[in-house]
């Protein structure tokens, strides 16, 4: 009976530990928080058009398939967020191995970039980098766009490889000193992988909350999915359709970046077995 109960205990936590028990009560607090707006909605006697809605996102006709506006919002979302995520990730490992350097320089300019950057908000700094730096050195938008998600996301992704680093043991840099691996070749082939198999669930946290984050480009112009729908709830005042839709847009994008997270944890644990 106790073996019986322990196996139910260990595969509830597994379960618990994947992402769809967090997407499942997402997708649920979605459709109650839709039901509860639909109610309300309905005491103001709104008149719904959800027949108007898939043409914002494609038409199919003779010429073939053309994108509408929120779908081409859709793919500048995604294209902002990929190498905003990249940029950040290598800002994030760069900045942490500085903090981990002896360099006394290095440690204090990459504190000076923490702070700086995970104290201020992200709208003053898209703001400041596109409307101050920009015209200095000849950033447009959307580079601009990338430069300040790059450098806010990447100041939070180095204290997560900071700690996956910290978590390798003094062991294993002592084993790869013994045998003369260089300070590049000991992180190359011995701690980063190491670390990484740890820190994928918060760095695949950091890459939701990117995708999130990204709506704020809009307020210097870039039509990305949350600039489309503005220009067209004030177009043609489907304001709960329009936003609905992109809350939905938004879920099926970081859905899927949590099963591919998933499942590269999954394929990395297999590789470590």
């Amino acid at each position: 009976m106790e073996y019986i109960k322990a196996k139910i205990s260990r595969f509830s936590s597994i379960l618990l530990e994947e992402p769809y028990v967090d997407i499942l009560q997402f997708t649920l607090l979605l459709g109650f928080l839709f039901w509860l707006g639909a109610k309300s909605v309905d005491n103001l006697q709104y008149n719904w058009q959800w027949y108007q809605i898939p043409k914002l996102l494609f038409t199919w006709n003779n010429d073939g398939f053309k994108a509408g506006p929120l779908l081409l919002g859709t793919l500048i979302t995604i294209k902002i967020s990929a190498i905003s995520l990249i940029f950040a990730f290598v800002i994030g490992l760069v900045t942490a191995l500085l903090r981990l350097s002896e360099s006394r320089v290095g440690r204090s300019l990459a504190r000076i970039y923490l702070e700086t950057m995970r104290n201020t908000p992200l709208l003053i700094q898209i703001f400041f980098i596109y409307f101050v730096f920009g015209p200095i050195i000849g950033l447009d938008r959307f580079p601009s766009a990338i430069v300040a998600l790059s450098l806010f996301e990447g100041a939070y992704a180095s204290e997560i490889f900071r700690s996956g680093i910290l978590s390798i043991g003094k062991d294993q840099h002592e084993a790869a000193d013994s045998i003369g691996l260089s300070t590049y070749q000991k992180y190359q082939f011995i701690i980063l992988p190491q670390a990484i198999r740890k820190i994928i669930p918060p760095l695949a946290s950091q890459s939701i909350s990117l995708i999130k984050d990204s709506a704020l480009v809009s307020t210097i112009a870039i039509y990305d999915l949350t600039m489309e729908a503005q220009a067209l709830i004030a177009e043609t005042y489907l304001t709960f359709e329009i936003w609905f839709t992109v809350a939905l847009l938004y879920l099926m994008l970081t859905v899927t970046l949590s099963l591919f997270i998933s499942y590269l944890k999954y394929k990395l644990l297999i590789d470590q077995n």
